[in-house]
């Protein structure tokens, strides 16, 4: 295809993998329906169907939040048109190494609250689980459904230079960005209806289903038949950046969206959901808050936002909590580092998908590379997200640099780095051009008495020239994702 029409520019012996186009800037097999489709188009006609899906953008109210020191803004989400493609055949190893990484972590989390036979056998270091801002006591002893503590995880994928797929990290507190991706796919079936019928593109529109039967099956009254469980979506209100994606996904599901002082814990111990007909048993909690903020009782007795007696009524087993409290003792970026071990421990297999080659600061020898080369390497706080906190250092100033050596002698445990990756770009629509731009891919991952992976995931794309920050608060955008059903790898 005459890539040259659509100004794409040709490629550098140091440029990243591209994950529409070969070295030789020629369509991926995945994506050649795609790209003999967008030349028959043209650039003008593409300009113009942009421009078409930003005004949808604006009229749906697809937002999200962006806190600065000048306020609370509200932004329309930033959405790039050309979809980022990859085969059935790759993403099938993908989907697999997915399922195992949560199924290991899961594994590991109900240890630690219970046994902690890892920290027995050496395999994580006691001082890591001391230092960690995510562990929970008032957890200890406690064991939810199926031993599932983390039912939703947004997995963050990279792809390298060689190809190599590498996890970046795993949320598992309140993991977001699942309705933006299925927005994105109703948008490209309104932009571009002659693809979806030209090409085997496997669907996602099943997430919100698949949600529900996951939360569904934590339920304490699931045996009782003809009981239709009732789920709720916590939310901590209006002013959250992730409000849309809460009403949404309730929407969707058919649950119901509540606030804190939307709920009561009873001497029973059940929690009941105030309505004009009196009180309402609520079987599953779909919380989007904070573990600090869910329950005044348990943790910070000035939090607003959650319910008094939470904690009380799931210690007990009368309702479910997705995610589970505690859970975010595996969200920390030097837990990461142990995952192989975890999955090897717990599963007595190797990683399908590996981890980026890290460093932690709290190992002194680690700890002294690190410092010795901190304009080659990116440096990430244990416990941050979105993007914040964290020094890439070869972009960095050496002001900046050494500022960030202060803060890694004085806390090394809050730290860990990694080297910094040529991570893969894909055409991407800015003005009337098709530029390379730096991606990542956040899949959705479902546990409880099943797994569920979302078929692709939200792609968020940097849509400034050169960065490889692609979080939505840093000036990141997002592309739809297809699975393609082809032959060919």
């Amino acid at each position: 295809m005459p890539l040259e029409m659509l100004n794409y520019p040709q490629p550098h012996a140091n440029d990243a993998y591209d994950e529409l186009l070969d070295a030789q800037r020629q369509p991926r097999p995945a994506s050649r329906v795609l790209f003999s489709y967008l030349d028959r188009l043209g650039t003008a006609e593409l300009v113009a169907r942009r421009e078409s899906v930003d005004a949808a953008i604006m009229a749906m109210g697809i937002t999200f939040t962006v806190y600065s020191d000048a306020g609370n803004i509200d932004r329309v989400w930033p959405f790039d048109i050309i979809p980022r493609t990859m085969s059935r055949r790759e993403w099938d190893r993908i989907d697999a190494g997915l399922k195992q990484r949560l199924t290991a972590l899961n594994l590991f989390i109900d240890d630690l609250y219970n046994e902690q036979k890892i920290v027995r056998d050496c395999i994580f270091p006691i001082e890591v689980l001391e230092g960690s801002k995510n562990f929970r006591a008032q957890c200890k002893g406690m064991t939810p459904r199926f031993g599932v503590w983390a039912h939703v995880c947004g997995t963050d994928l990279v792809r390298d230079k060689d190809g190599t797929v590498y996890v970046l990290e795993d949320n598992l507190r309140v993991p977001s960005g699942v309705s933006y991706m299925l927005e994105n796919r109703q948008l490209m079936k309104r932009l571009f209806p002659e693809l979806f019928k030209s090409s085997d593109i496997l669907p996602i529109d099943d997430y919100p289903t698949q949600l529900y039967d996951t939360l569904a099956a934590l339920s304490p009254r699931h045996n009782q038949a003809g009981d239709r469980p009732v789920i709720v979506v916590l939310t901590p209100g209006i002013y959250n950046s992730a409000y849309f994606e809460h009403s949404y996904l309730a929407q969707k599901m058919g649950a119901i969206l509540v606030e804190g002082s939307d709920l009561v814990v009873q001497a029973d111990d059940c929690v009941y959901m105030k309505t004009i007909s009196g009180l309402r048993r609520v079987d599953v909690i779909y919380r989007r808050i904070d573990d600090d903020f869910l329950d005044p009782e348990a943790f910070r007795p000035d939090s607003a936002l959650g319910v008094p007696g939470l904690m009380r009524a799931w210690r007990a087993g009368k309702v479910g909590i997705a995610n589970a409290p505690g859970a975010g003792v595996a969200d920390d970026k030097v837990v990461y580092t142990f995952v192989p071990q975890i999955i090897k421990y717990y599963l007595d297999q190797d990683p399908i998908l590996p981890n980026v080659p890290s460093y932690m600061c709290m190992v002194e020898d680690q700890r002294e590379y690190v410092l010795a080369n901190l304009d080659k390497l990116v440096v990430k706080p244990a416990n941050e997200s979105g993007g914040y906190g964290m020094l890439i250092g070869p972009r960095a100033s050496a002001e900046e640099r050494l500022q960030f050596a202060d803060l890694i002698r004085a806390n090394p445990r809050n730290y860990m780095a990694q080297p910094t990756l040529s991570i893969s770009t894909a055409p991407t629509l800015i003005g009337d051009k098709m530029a390379p731009r730096h991606l990542d891919l956040r899949p959705f991952v479902l546990q409880s008495d099943k797994l569920y992976a979302t078929t692709g995931g939200l792609t968020r794309v940097a849509l400034r020239e050169g960065s490889l920050i692609v979080n939505s608060s840093q000036g990141g955008g997002s592309k739809d994702t297809w699975i393609i059903n082809t032959e060919e790898a």
